[in-house]
């Protein structure tokens, strides 16, 4: 079996010029790229299920409430960002509290920019009510997460993925 990428030297932009160009339904062409690698390189540190579980469900709340936001001009907010993810900064731990007692559990980090080409991005500027709905529920509903951060870094100088 061969691999196949008939698209592989064009840019995202100009790749979704090509699925509007076919006819393409929208929900298709505004898909958010994914990293080649998957899930993997939004893990940092060493990759196991329990850390996939996490992150999965952290970002599944993420993504979900992007969709569902409704921005004042009628679009939902995922349609306004180029990009955007989880990261599970698995190789720390952080102190939180449930109850009346201590938690040592993983902080995420929040990713979302924007962009025309993915050349250079800024990050996504999103309402406080939205983050602070989006965290409280990654909190409240992902175990294993005691804390969300969100990242205010442009390209360049980082990237739009952290590894």
């Amino acid at each position: 079996m061969q691999l196949c990428e008939p698209l592989k030297w064009l840019f995202k932009d100009e790749v979704r010029r090509v699925g509007y160009e076919l006819g393409m339904p929208e929900r298709l062409i505004k898909r958010h790229p994914f990293p080649g690698p998957g899930l993997a390189v939004r893990i940092l540190g060493d990759i196991t299920r329990e850390k996939v579980r996490i992150l999965q469900d952290a970002d599944d709340i993420y993504i979900e409430a992007m969709h569902n936001y409704i921005c004042e001009d009628g679009e939902c907010l995922y349609d306004k960002v180029w990009q955007a993810g989880t990261v599970l900064l698995s190789t720390i731990r952080s102190v939180g509290v449930m109850g009346d007692e201590r938690t040592y559990e993983h902080p995420v980090a929040l990713r979302a920019v924007t962009s025309t080409d993915a050349m250079t991005a800024d990050w996504a500027h999103l309402p406080y009510d939205f983050m602070a709905k989006v965290s409280n529920e990654i909190i409240n509903k992902v175990k294993g997460v005691n804390r969300v951060c969100y990242d205010i870094s442009s390209k360049p100088p980082s990237t739009i993925e952290w590894e």
